[in-house]
């Protein structure tokens, strides 16, 4: 169960400290978002961090073929490569510091592998995965996905700090891939010593610690390793550490109505999820070419959430 609390004092509203969880192989998966008693920041409704793992000869990622609907998906590799495949016809190896953003809309159907190569030989696997959540007047958009290559990336360099807007927008510079929504997704590495103070423009905003340890200012303690803060709505947050650090800020407008996932399922109507669970039962969803697995509807999954501040 994802430990959350509630913090007294100026900066911080959360700190969410993620179960792990072991998916096989060694494979870890940390889940931010949602928990307990946080279900969102601002648009983004889902945050996987992943390894680090290393994969044994004849081991690797493979993640069957699976629907998803009402959302976009951003893959971004800290180390390793993975194989994306989907039922529009991509297929594109994602690299370190590469952004697979992929927009599900009205359905799309997607994999995930280890290249064969780092299969046979094992390799490892480092990074996050985010579901962002559609406005919705574009739920039933038509599907799309888009690679951006690192070196497409904006990167700024602020008092010590190393800055790569992943997604969206932050400390002046926009990324290129194509979102729908007031979103940044920012990975900041930061020296011993340094100072970062994150931008105000995002009503809701949060980080997640990847490595090294923080401090934030008007907050009592430290935060650390593997720990999601969430900050309070227009409090003034300057990060700092003393030994260095690795983090990924978040952040983003929140819709206006709620959000509800089902599986790999997002929509802001029940019905709507309902009609995706019978269209996978019933094979009604395309399918991705040079595949014959699949991922089937569990049993009994948990009821529908529903997501919101």
């Amino acid at each position: 169960m994802t430990v959350t609390s509630a913090l007294p004092d100026l900066a911080v509203e959360h700190l969410i400290v993620p179960p792990v969880r072991d998916l096989g192989d060694g494979f870890k998966v940390r889940r931010a978002l949602p928990s307990a008693q946080r279900r969102t920041v601002g648009p983004f409704i889902f945050l996987d961090h992943f390894g680090p793992v290393v994969f044994r000869e004849g081991a690797g990622l493979n993640v069957r073929p699976h629907p998803h609907i009402g959302l976009s998906t951003l893959t971004y590799l800290l180390e390793g490569e993975m194989v994306h495949r989907d039922s529009i016809g991509s297929v594109e190896t994602v690299r370190p510091g590469d952004v697979n953003w992929m927009t599900a809309g009205s359905g799309i159907v997607h994999s995930e592998r280890s290249p064969a190569k780092l299969q046979a030989q094992g390799g490892t696997m480092f990074g996050q995965q985010i579901w962002v959540a559609l406005p919705k007047a574009l739920e039933e958009m038509q599907p799309g996905f888009s690679n951006h290559a690192n070196g497409t990336l904006p990167r700024l360099q602020a008092e010590g700090a190393s800055l790569t807007v992943v997604a969206g927008s932050a400390f002046g510079e926009r990324s290129p891939v194509p979102v729908y929504s007031d979103l940044m997704y920012v990975d900041a590495v930061l020296k011993p010593g340094a100072r970062l103070q994150v931008p105000t423009e995002h009503i809701e905003r949060a980080v997640f610690v990847v490595s090294g340890e923080i401090e934030i200012a008007g907050q009592t303690g430290t935060f650390g390793e593997a720990q999601f803060v969430v900050f309070k709505p227009g409090a003034e947050i300057i990060v700092s550490t003393r030994g260095g650090a690795h983090l990924m800020l978040v952040g983003g407008e929140p819709f206006p109505e709620q959000r509800h996932i089902y599986w790999n399922f997002v929509s802001s109507s029940k019905d709507r999820i309902e009609q995706a669970k019978d269209d996978w039962r019933q094979g009604r969803f395309p399918e991705v070419a040079g595949e014959t697995e699949f991922i089937p509807l569990p049993p009994e999954p948990p009821r529908v959430e529903s997501a919101g501040s």
